[in-house]
């Protein structure tokens, strides 16, 4: 295998008879920022555990920053910053602290400690709450700390499992804006994350994951652009669907939708709406509201798997 900063071959993890992780192949490249997408239950978590030494792989071999997962798991810790969705920090400590003892548990000296976890602690913008129980902490502030802690030892491969879960929206700004100035210092970032927006935004390649399986993987602009017609989605009474589906299916291929809605790549963009409207007047059916979108990742994904990505109800065509 040559050398990348993540790389998995036939990466397998089983749990009895349940197969979580299925085969999957990585290459992640120096310095880039690699999104790893998938909704919850995909196969995400577990593929991470295994690449930052938490679980042994089933089968299937892995190296990060050079070192194989199985048989030198403590040069890749001493190698990579890892940031865990459900991470346990202590709440009767204070910012501070947390981060001088991981500094200490990484061999930094007191005097570096120190100097570090000052640096970390402006950076992230936890200074004047340094001295404050991260009991006392919002969510986002945790999720900046949990950052923090994960830069102390200056790691060259970043992995961050959900970073901004519940977060309110100016505290994922804030998340991705670190995300990407880390990036831009050098530092290769492998991200999971079951939002769209947010692989859209920071990664430069995706790998969207489901059923323990790779299903597509590239750059979102160009998986997007794969999909070719934009999705069209009307909401349709119930019972106008079948007259509904009949319509639509001479502008374009039914796609995935939610429940309530018919969707359909149509065939010709924008320039059609009139023609969609009107075939749909004259056939008798009642819309509740149309909508349509440029391609995007959940439209890999429906495309991949024949399901949307986000929500329940979904229906497959």
């Amino acid at each position: 295998m040559a050398q990348h900063p993540v790389e998995a071959v036939g990466l397998v993890r089983t749990f009895g008879d349940l197969t979580a992780v299925a085969g999957i192949d990585l290459i992640v490249e120096e310095g880039e920022i690699f999104g790893f997408l998938g909704p919850n239950g995909a196969g995400k978590s577990t593929t991470v555990r295994m690449l930052v030494t938490l679980l042994r792989p089933t089968s299937g071999v892995a190296r990060v920053a050079g070192f194989d997962v199985v048989r030198e798991p403590n040069a890749v810790r001493k190698s990579i910053g890892v940031a865990l969705q459900d991470a346990a920090i202590d709440p009767l400590m204070t910012g501070n602290e947390l981060l001088r003892l991981q500094a200490v548990l990484h061999g930094l000296g007191r005097k570096e400690a120190t100097r570090r976890t000052g640096e970390l602690l402006e950076r992230v913008g936890l200074t004047v709450a340094r001295d404050r129980k991260v009991g006392e902490y919002s969510g986002g502030m945790r999720r900046r700390l949990d950052l923090a802690m994960a830069l102390i030892h200056r790691p060259s491969v970043l992995f961050l499992d959900e970073p901004t879960t519940g977060l309110d929206p100016t505290s994922r700004l804030a998340v991705w804006e670190e995300v990407r100035t880390l990036n831009d210092e050098g530092t290769t970032v492998f991200l999971t994350t079951q939002y769209l927006e947010e692989a859209d935004e920071l990664a430069g390649r995706v790998a969207i994951i489901d059923g323990g399986r790779i299903v597509r993987e590239g750059a979102p602009t160009a998986l997007k652009a794969a999909v070719g017609d934009p999705t069209l989605r009307v909401e349709i009474d119930e019972r106008h669907f079948a007259e509904a589906r009949t319509v639509l299916a001479a502008f374009g291929e039914e796609r995935p939708a939610r429940a309530g809605r018919v969707a359909i790549g149509l065939r010709g963009g924008t320039a059609r709406l009139t023609e969609v409207v009107r075939a749909l007047d004259d056939a008798g059916v009642p819309v509740g509201h149309l909508e349509m979108d440029l391609p995007s990742l959940d439209d890999v994904f429906a495309e991949a798997t024949g399901r949307r990505l986000e929500g329940a109800g979904a229906s497959a065509t």
